[in-house]
């Protein structure tokens, strides 16, 4: 995954001007149509039962990943997703990580997309 432009000013700030830093009391996985950029919002889902999901992860040396599997179901219309990303806040708040996904997926009304355990991975190199 990619750290957003917004995390990365942030990280910067706390570690070389001893900004103090307080991270989200939950990390929610966001599933995206038009994938994020470093500077852009990309095009979140909505809809169709779409909410974003909280993520549990744990670290280990400098690799993050998530402790359990992380569902979302699809309601309505079907949903395309193309990327995925990490946000701060259940609702609006700000991207701190996002990814394309290997394969575009389409999930049916009716039907889930699951992340299993330790699937969803940010490593920091």
């Amino acid at each position: 995954m990619s750290a957003s432009n917004s995390l990365e000013t942030t990280l910067l700030k706390t570690v070389l001007t001893a900004n103090t830093y307080t991270g989200p009391s939950n990390v929610y996985v966001s599933l995206y149509s038009t994938a994020p950029t470093e500077s852009t919002s990309g095009t979140e889902l909505t809809g169709n039962g779409y909410s974003r999901q909280i993520g549990a992860f744990s670290v280990s040396n400098n690799i993050a990943s998530t402790t359990g599997s992380v569902t979302f179901s699809a309601t309505g219309n079907a949903w395309t997703v193309t990327a995925l990303g990490l946000m701060d806040a259940s609702t609006s708040g700000n991207l701190l990580f996002y990814t394309p996904l290997a394969t575009v997926q389409t999930v049916q009304a009716g039907a889930n997309l699951t992340f299993g355990s330790g699937n969803i991975t940010v490593t920091c190199d």
